[in-house]
């Protein structure tokens, strides 16, 4: 068997592998397997070790379970080692026409690619075997840069492709992996820890805190520093550290600008904003824009941006204060986003609303708080949902233990009970 093959044998269906599937996650799998049987290049962009190598290798499952002959399957993980000769498509390319001819698969083929960005040229690849109407492929990539389909490639790939966004494990997931029951005591317990799946196989607090800050400093470092040349790492990572713990808070660059001069840093704010790009595009951090409830309209200036693990605030910054209500904000940002919503900050006169979210045709205006704990709380939770005159729906969530009863048409959910949304 050609060497380079007989290198992915073991991370393949083939024969009688027996690959490690990890923690099932049914609702990227199913949605991604409702797309197959078309030439659509199914792509998965998320943060590194957010799940997406099992992800892949599980659609590849389904469809061998389901029918597909084995060796029909092409797995390929870039990050592996045995696969560093993978440098450019041409390699690529080269693997995928060896892989046909030891193999000889009839029929369609399917590719499953992971880490793809590492690949240089991949495009030319992907859009060719997508596009080969001699022969029959469907093509499934991944890749951890927000960059991937921005440009010239979402020109070349325009229409043929269809994009999701994998999150850490949700609260739901979390239950399923720790076998715990759905209620407050677990929501807590969840939010004191994090989604990333590997954090579930360390038990001990210091190998978390290890496990996390290694991500961390492989994203800024391989994703961003090396990739873009970064001039100042040091400004790099402290302006990811400012952006995890004013998490939930409205900023803007100029403040942020201010802040690190305040300090004696010497920054501009070209040089902060094109960081905080640099951190957006790896998914580390996500950014909600503000958005004018009556003129329908999103707004420059302040924003809020939200972290895509709450890992990082709870095992590398927690010494920073950090109030509980906004953990429950950032935790319902993030269940807005993996139920597809696009969320925004709402703005309505001299009040706030914490998200604004859409889907279709369908609007959710959301308030989040730790607890309804007093009067004054509730008054000013729900005062600003008051002041909204249209008819769509209005939401408080918080992790009260008594559900509160609907007001003027306001309905009060627990936040462990968001999923059901």
């Amino acid at each position: 068997m050609d060497e380079k093959v007989a290198s992915l044998r073991k991370y393949n269906l083939w024969g009688s592998n027996t690959l490690d599937w990890g923690y099932k996650r049914s609702g990227y799998t199913d949605k991604i397997t409702d797309y197959t049987g078309n030439r659509l290049i199914k792509v998965l962009v998320g943060q590194r070790r957010s799940g997406k190598s099992y992800i892949l290798r599980q659609v590849a499952k389904q469809l061998v379970d389901n029918g597909v002959n084995p060796e029909n399957t092409l797995l390929i993980n870039r990050e592996f080692t045995d696969l560093d000769f993978l440098k450019s498509y041409k390699d690529l390319d080269e693997l995928i026409k060896s892989y046909k001819k030891e193999l000889n698969p009839s029929g369609k083929v399917f590719i499953f690619i992971d880490e793809i960005q590492i690949i240089e040229g991949w495009e030319k690849v992907i859009n060719s075997y997508s596009q080969d109407f001699s022969e029959s492929y469907e093509l499934f990539i991944s890749g951890s840069n927000s960059k991937m389909l921005s440009g010239e490639l979402a020109t070349l790939l325009s229409g043929r492709y269809v994009c999701f966004e994998v999150f850490p494990f949700s609260y739901t997931e979390y239950l399923g992996i720790k076998e715990q029951e759905k209620g407050r005591v677990s929501y807590l317990e969840y939010m004191s820890s994090g989604g990333l799946p590997e954090l579930f196989m360390l038990q001990k607090p210091e190998l978390k805190r290890n496990y996390i800050s290694a991500i961390k400093d492989t994203v800024l470092l391989r994703d961003i520093i090396q990739r873009h040349n970064v001039r100042d790492p040091k400004l790099l990572e402290d302006i990811f550290v400012f952006l995890v713990n004013n998490a939930s808070n409205l900023i803007s660059i100029t403040n942020i600008v201010k802040y690190f001069k305040g300090q004696g840093r010497r920054t501009s704010y070209d040089a902060v904003s094109t960081y905080i790009g640099y951190i957006e595009d790896t998914f580390l951090i996500h950014r909600c824009d503000r958005y004018d409830i009556k003129g329908k309209d999103t707004l420059s200036g302040n924003t809020k941006y939200y972290i895509n693990d709450l890992a990082y605030k709870n095992f590398l910054y927690s010494g920073y204060g950090y109030g509980l209500g906004y953990l429950v904000e950032n935790l319902v940002y993030l269940e807005l986003r993996r139920k597809g919503f696009d969320v925004y900050v709402g703005t309505l006169r001299t009040k706030e609303v914490d998200f604004v979210a859409r889907k279709a045709d369908r609007i959710i205006y959301l308030q989040s708080t730790y607890m309804l704990s007093d009067e004054a709380t509730v008054e000013r939770e729900y005062s600003s949902l008051e002041a909204i005159d249209d008819n769509f729906e209005k939401i408080v969530v918080s992790l009260d233990e008594i559900t509160m009863p609907l007001r003027g048409g306001i309905r009060h959910i627990q936040a462990w009970e968001l999923q059901d949304l």
